[in-house]
């Protein structure tokens, strides 16, 4: 009787932290929401309206179409958007090969000193990228791969490499050894047992490992300046930037940007229910 009694004096309780909790996340949303209403509300203005009001003024004419029209005349981002995806599939399918063998190897082979390897290949994320800026720079004009989409492709690979190994090595970590042992007594070799059996059910994180890297290297901005100056070859931020002389056709510009990875997102998070399943039988 008095467990029960308890129980119901602990469960208003418990609903008033939920409340509270919501409240904070609908408080956190708006917030994060304004910056994006009013990229939203500028973007219809024309450049005459835009100039000559406040930024909370609602649009009298619809410009976005006009606006677009601008970007399109005297901005190459639908191009650029073109290489910033290949930039990003090369880099996220890319690191995923290399990454899943180098995990793999450390986390299930035998092979020696695999810590030393682990934290050789991990120390790539511990430096600021921004390190790495000048010797990049200076190797790719040596070569040959400086102002070039293979050199670009490479830079994005490498350094995509070390977050995809430490995701994908505790991933592989986690499967149980009767799984990898049962493959062996059935004759399957390490590569088929990396195929068949260590990258099916790594198959949530392999599509979170993805969508990030995507990500990073669709967006990154810092590289794609300094190591392409041709605009046929130049990702899509570095021409963002590089657009000026009308804000309202910019912001349409920033809409049209991020119309991939939203999409990205949308199609791979249906994903994410069928691999959990998966991994769990």
């Amino acid at each position: 009787m008095t467990k029960t009694m308890k129980r119901q004096k602990d469960q208003p309780l418990v609903r008033k932290g939920h409340t509270i909790t919501h409240v904070i996340l609908v408080i956190l949303a708006v917030l994060w929401l304004i910056p994006i209403a009013f990229l939203l509300i500028a973007s219809l203005k024309t450049k005459k309206e835009y100039n000559m009001s406040y930024i909370w003024d609602m649009p009298v004419s619809f410009g976005w179409s006009v606006n677009f029209k601008y970007l399109m005349d005297y901005s190459t981002v639908l191009q650029s958007v073109w290489t910033s995806i290949l930039y990003g599939l090369a880099g996220g399918l890319g690191c995923l090969v290399v990454a899943s063998l180098a995990a793999y190897a450390i986390a299930r082979l035998n092979i020696r000193r695999r810590m030393l390897w682990f934290l050789f290949i991990y120390s790539g994320t511990i430096f600021p990228f921004q390190m790495y800026l000048i010797p990049v720079f200076k190797a790719y004009m040596e070569v040959g791969l400086y102002n070039t989409r293979a050199g670009l492709m490479l830079f994005y690979v490498a350094i995509t490499v070390p977050f995809a190994m430490f995701v994908l090595h505790n991933q592989f970590r986690s499967i149980d050894d009767e799984v990898v042992e049962s493959a062996k007594i059935d004759g399957a070799s390490r590569m088929r047992t990396l195929v068949s059996i260590m990258l099916p059910m790594s198959k949530p994180s392999l599509i979170v490992v993805f969508m990030t890297q995507f990500s990073w290297c669709y967006n990154e901005l810092m590289f794609g300046m300094t190591l392409v100056k041709s605009s046929d070859i130049r990702p899509v931020m570095a021409t963002i930037t590089s657009f000026s002389g009308n804000v309202p056709a910019l912001l349409v510009g920033c809409i049209v940007v991020s119309v991939p990875t939203i999409l990205l997102y949308v199609f791979l998070n249906r994903n994410f229910d069928s691999g959990i399943v998966y991994t769990s039988k």
